[in-house]
């Protein structure tokens, strides 16, 4: 039986002006030549834990069975923060404790879980501003070569790491369903932190398309299937393919026409009932 090739992912901050991706690669390489790299992002906005995070658990589960999923958005390297080493339903996560890993681990279930402390996998020396380059990609590269995670660190447990505080959305007291954006993608799309299920519970007596979703002083009338349900210019609402509820304008930037970003509140209503509805 043929040996699958084994797959590393990388998701950084550091973008490709610099040599910081290509330099974590080849020292990747020079451990397992025989290793398939995939950049899934080095555009994560500088320091956006948040949004790493979303990253992180939207797209593990489209990868083989064994991945070594990479993430490096480690605005306290060099500092107390550990690296942590996580297995989930068949993937490995290598990543800093600072949040990254909060909603790959949200359902408090994992396979095990590490603080990675043996220098044996790390080069030598250990820079305190490059630990993507030092720790990272070189522990990367020997689970890549079946190394066990148990060789890594100590094990700990869930509540020993640093978890996000993701705010989930609210029921209001006037029965709305109130989130909260939580990233701007490159299109300028917004995304909240109101997921499908939440959502279709909320709509689910009158459905998705009669709800209205308030942003600022915005009105958007129910939930779309696609962008171009509207006309071009138009803003509309989707459940977006990470199966979070995001505000979108047709063939435009949503943030610039709302004059949104992270942190703004969201709104869903249901309508109000139609003229001679029962009650």
């Amino acid at each position: 039986m043929k040996r699958q090739v084994p797959v590393i992912t990388l998701v950084t901050d550091f973008g490709l002006q610099d040599e910081y991706v290509g330099v974590m690669k080849g020292v990747i390489l020079s451990i397992n030549s025989r290793v398939q790299l995939v950049d899934i992002t080095h555009a994560i906005t500088r320091h956006d834990i948040v949004q790493a995070a979303l990253v992180a658990n939207s797209t593990f589960r489209f990868f083989p069975i064994n991945a070594i999923h990479v993430i490096v958005v480690d605005p306290g390297v060099g500092g107390k923060r550990k690296v942590i080493g996580c297995k989930k339903e068949g993937h490995f996560f290598i990543a800093p404790d600072n949040g990254a890993l909060s909603l790959v681990v949200q359902d408090g279930k994992v396979d095990e879980l590490c603080a990675i402390t043996n220098q044996a996998y790390f080069l030598k020396p250990v820079s305190h501003t490059f630990h993507g380059r030092d720790i990272f990609a070189p522990v990367a590269a020997h689970l890549s070569k079946d190394l066990d995670m148990s060789r890594l660190g100590q094990k700990i447990r869930l509540s020993d790491i640093v978890k996000l505080d993701i705010s989930a959305p609210v029921l209001s007291s006037q029965r709305e369903l109130v989130g909260k954006i939580l990233s701007v993608d490159a299109f300028g799309n917004l995304m909240t932190n109101i997921d499908e299920e939440t959502l279709t519970r909320f709509g689910h007596e009158q459905g998705l398309e009669d709800v209205v979703i308030h942003l600022g002083g915005t009105k958007i009338q129910g939930v779309s299937t696609s962008y171009d349900s509207v006309q071009t210019g138009s803003p509309v609402a989707v459940v977006g393919s990470r199966k979070l509820l995001e505000i979108a304008v047709n063939q435009a930037d949503a943030s610039t026409y709302f004059k949104a970003g992270v942190g703004q509140t969201i709104t869903v209503k249901l309508a109000a009932p139609k003229s001679g509805a029962l009650r």
